[in-house]
Parts: structure tokens; C-alpha cells; sequence
């Protein structure tokens, strides 16, 4: 029972440290631009087919580090943009927390493809988008996503987590909230 208290007690702490330290995380818009560019090359590297599905896309949301921290309480942020028809649209935020899930700290890269029209508006009329309770997103990890089927790509949005550095036990997007920048 103890060692519970303190694994909760480190996981608060972690917790309370990432949401103080998001304030010194925000990047200027340059910064994130720059980011973005640099996180889409390995991205397209790593397998061609992404780049025709990113034109086929009526958007895409890249987020070239996203940091993710707890032990038992965790957290995760990022900050990104919306491109559509490959110009930036929008400065967007990712956020979340876990209880009893995360154990470890990392980073990872994520692009999320609105593959309709109709998903990219529902997500660009939302104040607040969270996944799994205001779409789903079929997400494909850099290892398992070398192929995708077809009925992967019937999906209208379609998440990719890639270019993870650290150990983390939980990598997962649900929950997530997503959330338009002022910038």
C-alpha cells in the first residue's frame, strides 16, 4: 500500500511538473514551422505511400513532438499545425492525462490525416476536439504501419505515431485533446 502512495505521489508530482512547465513548452509559430518541416521527412522517408495519402487528404495535422511523462498519473503535450493543400491553416495544441496507464517518459511525432471533407470541418468547428469521444482515428505506429489495408484506408482519419524516443508504457491517443492555438 505504500509503494502505491508513493508511485501516485511521483506520478502527481510528474503530472503537476508538465502542466507548470507547458507555460515554458509553448513555441513561437517559427519554431513550430520549422519542427513541422523538419518532422515530415522522415515521416514521407519512411514510407512513400504517406505522401500520397497526405495529398489525398482535405487536411493534415502535424505534430513534430509531443512529450509524454508519469508514473501511474501522467501527461502529454504538443503543440502543431493544420495544413490544408499543404499551407498552414492553424496552430494547434495536443493534450492529455492518464491515471494508472503511463510509466516512463518519451516523445514521439504524430501526423493525423483527415481523409474527408466532412471530418476536417467537424474538426475545425469543434472548440476542443478529443479523440475517441469526438471521432475515432485508426492509428498506425511507425512499426506496423510499413502497409496499410484497404479498409485502413476507407477510414476518415487516419493517426500515425512515429520517430518515438524514450520508454514509455503508454503511447496512445485516445483521450487526447486537441485544441486550436492563439497565436
Amino acid at each position: 500500500m505504500m509503494n502505491l502512495k508513493h508511485a501516485l505521489a511521483a506520478g502527481g508530482l510528474t503530472l503537476i511538473g508538465l502542466a507548470v512547465s507547458t507555460a515554458s513548452l509553448a513555441e513561437s509559430k517559427a519554431q513550430i514551422d520549422l519542427g513541422v518541416r523538419d518532422a515530415l521527412k522522415p515521416f514521407y522517408a519512411n514510407n512513400q505511400k504517406r505522401q500520397d495519402l497526405a495529398h489525398a487528404a482535405a487536411g493534415i495535422l502535424v505534430f513534430p513532438r509531443i512529450t509524454k511523462a508519469g508514473a501511474g498519473i501522467g501527461g502529454e503535450y504538443g503543440e502543431g499545425v493544420l495544413r490544408v493543400d499543404g499551407k498552414t491553416v492553424g496552430y494547434y495544441s495536443i493534450g492529455g492525462g492518464s491515471v494508472g496507464l503511463t510509466l516512463g517518459a518519451g516523445e514521439r511525432s504524430e501526423v493525423i490525416m483527415f481523409m474527408t471533407q466532412e471530418s476536417l470541418t467537424k474538426f475545425t468547428n469543434s472548440h476542443g476536439w478529443t479523440v475517441g469521444a469526438d471521432a475515432s482515428v485508426a492509428m498506425l505506429s511507425d512499426g506496423a504501419a510499413a502497409d496499410y489495408d484497404s479498409k485502413t484506408l476507407q477510414k476518415p482519419i487516419i493517426g500515425f505515431d512515429y520517430d518515438q524516443k524514450g520508454l514509455i508504457g503508454d503511447l496512445s491517443l485516445d483521450g487526447s485533446k486537441i485544441s486550436r492555438l492563439n497565436k
